[in-house]
């Protein structure tokens, strides 16, 4: 009965873990935003040096482990305020499952974004800007779902990629001049692999050992095969519903 107990349980959604997951969600991200608005009133304040000097000049090794430091930055306050609104709202939905894979995306969406504009963006510029990390987070929202089989997610993923499906042309080269479209195309990629490399490994539960116990008993028919793979006794309350999967073919 025990285990039967937590195959249910794994299927049914808590309210109270949701709410706790939305909470946990909504504090990082505030978190973070506060983070970055922050470092934006020291940049301001010494006159954006800390962009100048902590930003990403593409094919400049000197400048590579900026990298890290670049999605972090802006150049002026409108930059922020453009990037605050869709970073929140993506970075929240890409924390609701986990601060530790949240946490972990972010820095791999800042590294493929960064990158890609490092090898691709023109050297006469200097890089930063947290739209790469945006592209990432919802690159990862939108597949997540899908690899991770959950319905929840999945709804998410569809409503999330029709209603923003427009901010992907601005990865494409030449559609939007003036901004780095391989910073945007380099978050998305690393935003889609993070789906997988952060996908939920837990081990399924719902597999039986139906199949093996069935292949080695003796014939003399299904429901006899699956009474001795089960061991359960036909008085007991779990009859009526084991027949009931054997009538289906389950």
């Amino acid at each position: 009965m025990a285990s039967e107990h937590r195959s249910s349980t794994a299927t049914t959604i808590d309210p109270v873990q949701m709410i706790a997951d939305a909470r946990r969600a909504l504090f990082t991200m505030v978190g973070v935003l506060a983070a970055i608005w922050l470092i934006q009133l020291v940049n301001w304040m010494d006159d954006y040096d800390l962009g100048k000097r902590f930003g990403v000049i593409p094919q400049d090794v000197s400048r590579l482990p900026n990298v890290v430091t670049a999605p972090f930055l802006h150049w002026n306050w409108a930059h922020l305020e453009a990037n605050s609104g869709p970073l929140f709202v993506f970075g929240f939905l890409a924390a609701y499952r986990g601060v530790r894979k949240f946490l972990g995306l972010t820095l791999l969406v800042a590294l493929t974004s960064e990158l890609t504009s490092w090898v691709f963006d023109s050297p006469n510029r200097i890089g930063a800007g947290a739209s790469g990390v945006v592209f990432g987070y919802f690159g990862y929202v939108v597949l997540r779902g899908i690899i991770d089989r959950n319905l929840i997610d999945t709804l998410i993923g569809v409503v999330l990629g029709a209603s923003y499906a427009y901010m992907v042309t601005s990865a494409l080269p030449g559609v939007a001049p003036g901004i780095s479209w391989s910073a945007h195309l380099g978050g998305l990629i690393g935003g889609l692999a993070g789906a997988w490399i952060f996908r939920n490994r837990a081990p399924r539960r719902a597999r039986e050992p139906q199949a093996k116990a069935q292949a080695s008993a003796p014939a003399g028919g299904k429901t006899q095969g699956k009474a001795k793979s089960t061991g359960t006794d036909p008085n007991s309350p779990n009859a009526a519903l084991l027949k009931e999967l054997d009538d289906l073919g389950l």
